[in-house]
């Protein structure tokens, strides 16, 4: 007679007391989190809303750290996400499924898609954070942004411990927005992010930059790969790399206005940066507002805005939380006070 061997018991999560989380935010600003917890599986969310001491507890979810302004401590329980995972789940007549983990990175996604002949993300290289984090801020770049190339994803809901699958229209994608900003926010774990890339591949070369990058390689045809190597050129040219500078990437949403806002502006700024949307709307390059403010490479204490785009706000070295939140309050008043129009912050600020 044969016995089966015993069962191994699932691993205990790990709970971390007064976690620093200095390193896990790329602005690289102080704080502790009296609770952290790693997640590294779908198993590590049920476990943590099952355990006694961690289930009704407020949560934060954290990604990669890359859309976070910390000005404190964070008494939550934060949930760190490092689930990994990447495979090619389908490939239809219309379109390539790419099914991601939360935790991976998004731009070595990316990559992986491109090196693996799949295109349709490369208009999105060295966008920073993780794949679980995009749904939530519906990250884009260069004409793209994650709901055109959005399939399905899989989260547990942190009250009940249930898993759910959700769609695009159920995600409520807008402009940097979604529904897990909204009645979402905290009250689930994305766990799986599942990528639809449409066949035939037509590439997105509306931008300016790109324009330009045709111009100069007299490449009138370029594939994914090309378009992946210029964006990351183009970001490398004007963006701090936070291992070296701390920064949130683009600290202020482009802002949307109407034909008529837009033609008042033109009339008395006539170089504004400015876009046509679908809806006849535009939207305003928020750089551009800001650079003319005269904010470019100036400083509030050890928060400064950067040299090179005056979208990104950096740490100069040992700002805190408080300092950035200033210097962008700043930034709003005087695009407010010569446009009219008052800048959204992109990051989330606990």
């Amino acid at each position: 007679m044969h016995t089966l061997p015993a069962a191994v018991p699932a691993a205990p999560i790990v709970i971390e007391r007064g976690a620093s989380l200095r390193a896990f935010n790329t602005f690289g600003l102080p704080s502790t989190a009296q609770t952290l917890v790693r997640i590294g599986s779908e198993a590590d969310v049920k476990k943590v809303v099952n355990n006694a001491e961690l289930g009704r507890a407020p949560k934060f979810i954290l990604g990669g750290g890359s859309n976070l302004v910390l000005t404190k401590d964070v008494a939550l329980c934060v949930l760190k996400v490092e689930i990994k995972g990447i495979r090619l789940l389908e490939a239809r007549t219309d379109a390539w499924i790419v099914e991601v983990g939360a935790g991976e990175s998004w731009h070595e996604t990316v990559q992986w898609c491109v090196d693996q002949g799949l295109p349709g993300l490369e208009n999105m290289a060295l966008i920073p954070g993780t794949v679980g984090a995009a749904p939530v801020q519906n990250i884009g770049a260069y004409g793209v942004e994650l709901q055109d190339r959005f399939e399905s994803l899989d989260a547990v809901n942190l009250v009940t411990g249930g898993t759910f699958t959700m769609n695009a229209e159920q995600c409520r994608f807008g402009y940097r927005d979604s529904v897990f900003k909204q009645d979402l926010a905290n009250k689930c774990v994305i766990t799986t992010v599942r990528l639809r890339l449409p066949r035939p591949w037509v590439p997105v070369l509306g931008y300016v930059e790109l324009e330009r990058k045709i111009a100069e390689t007299a490449n009138i045809r370029p594939d994914a790969r090309h378009i992946f190597d210029w964006v990351c050129e183009i970001r490398r040219a004007k963006l701090p790399d936070p291992a070296h500078i701390g920064n949130a990437g683009s600290f202020f949403k482009n802002p949307i206005v109407s034909a008529e806002q837009c033609k008042d502006i033109i009339g008395r700024d006539p170089e504004i940066v400015h876009y046509l949307l679908d809806d006849g709307s535009y939207k305003l390059a928020a750089g551009w507002l800001i650079d003319a403010c005269g904010w470019k490479g100036k400083s509030i204490g050890r928060a400064g805005v950067y040299e090179r785009q005056a979208l990104v706000l950096v740490n100069r070295g040992g700002a805190s939380g408080a300092e950035v939140i200033t210097l962008s309050r700043a930034i709003q008043e005087s695009v407010y006070g010569r446009f009219g129009i008052k800048l959204e912050p992109e990051p989330v600020v606990i």
